[in-house]
């Protein structure tokens, strides 16, 4: 089977940049360009991406959504450091050409990078470009070894000592997303708001470090596909990264998890490609990464519970900005039920102790 690669549109009318004023920068800074074209990556629902072709190039351009006042969530400059700083030792990144932080060229700061040609396995696009269920073993196989090498990585050699503050991590990472949430609140959810209790009482006492990419899943992973065969080709979106606990990176990954023996309504919410049969349990991910890891993980429901708060909130700062108009995708119009959903989904794991078969 021939899977899509992502494909850009016409950039839609309450998104677009100013096309002359880009170009005379990228003329500026690249020299001379000709054929000049900006088109519009439509996926995604934070970071706007923009695909920008010319004669004898193909870049990518990000910028911070429209109407966001989370400057931690869409950190242009740092996200173009640290692919600048990993280029060098992970080979699974995009080459970053140039950041500006000129607002007055498209409105906000941006970074530009290479164009990688590769398939990104969304769960918002139809279920027939999703993968066949035989491919799902080397698609995880390809994630769960890329997510254990980034964790892997010698943060002194890479020169990212710096990068973030390891200690306390994970105590500023409950406390932030909760402020962030409240920030953010539009409905009074029974779930989230005892979610938000519970972590807040069962901090972990230890934890490890590593670079940690923070936004870990299939729709930020770009694979080569081959003879049936994936590969991880470039992991993209890096706003999020930081040094800090791996385990609340994998808890993430594990929140986006959904999987086929989770309720209909859970599947629904598209946020991942793991409901084809053939996907391994979030355990058996688990599994995989302590293998990979030579590591054994504790508490693991703890980061799971995060890694859904995380994600309910980073969805409840979406519908923030649709109901106050910054945005008129309508894709964002029913994401509070997501974010409620994801309140009952964490409430079930803490009740019941396990991370599978909650319902």
């Amino acid at each position: 089977m021939v899977y899509k690669t992502d494909r850009p549109i016409e950039v839609r009318k309450d998104e677009a940049l100013d096309v002359i004023s880009l170009r005379k920068f990228l003329l500026e800074k690249l020299g001379k360009i000709s054929k000049f074209e900006v088109l519009q990556f439509p996926y995604g629902y934070s970071n706007l991406t923009y695909f920008i072709k010319t004669e004898n190039k193909k870049m990518v351009l990000r910028r911070p959504p429209y109407g966001s006042t989370v400057k931690s969530g869409h950190d242009m400059k740092r996200e173009f450091n640290i692919l600048s700083s990993l280029k060098k030792h992970f080979n699974k990144v995009p080459l970053p050409i140039i950041y500006c932080n000129d607002k007055s060229i498209i409105g906000d700061e941006f970074y530009i990078m290479e164009k990688v040609d590769g398939v990104i396995f969304r769960g918002s696009k139809p279920p027939f470009e999703w993968p066949k269920p035989n491919l799902m073993p080397s698609l995880v196989n390809s994630f769960i070894d890329s997510f254990t090498k980034l964790h892997s990585l010698n943060i002194k050699k890479i020169g990212l000592e710096n990068f973030g503050k390891p200690k306390g991590y994970v105590n500023r990472q409950v406390n932030g997303w909760i402020k962030r949430y409240n920030n953010a609140k539009t409905h009074n959810f029974n779930g989230i708001n005892k979610t938000i209790s519970w972590l807040s009482n069962h901090l972990p006492k230890k934890s490890k470090t590593a670079i940690i990419h923070n936004d870990f899943k299939f729709d930020n992973i770009m694979f080569r596909i081959h003879n049936n065969k994936a590969q991880v080709n470039a992991i993209l979106d890096w706003e999020m990264s930081t040094i800090g606990d791996p385990l609340m990176d994998l808890g993430t990954s594990l929140g986006y998890w959904i999987h086929y023996t989770d309720p209909e309504k859970l599947q629904n919410l598209n946020l991942n490609i793991t409901t084809v049969k053939g996907t391994p349990s979030r355990e058996k991910l688990v599994q995989l990464y302590c293998e990979k890891t030579g590591s054994s993980v504790n508490n693991i429901v703890f980061y799971f519970v995060f890694g859904l708060f995380k994600i309910a909130v980073i969805i409840q700062q979406i519908y923030f900005r649709y109901v106050n108009g910054f945005t008129k995708d309508l894709r964002f119009k029913n994401l509070d039920k997501g974010v409620e959903l994801l309140g009952i989904m964490a409430l079930q794991a803490i009740q019941k102790k396990k991370i599978d078969y909650l319902f």
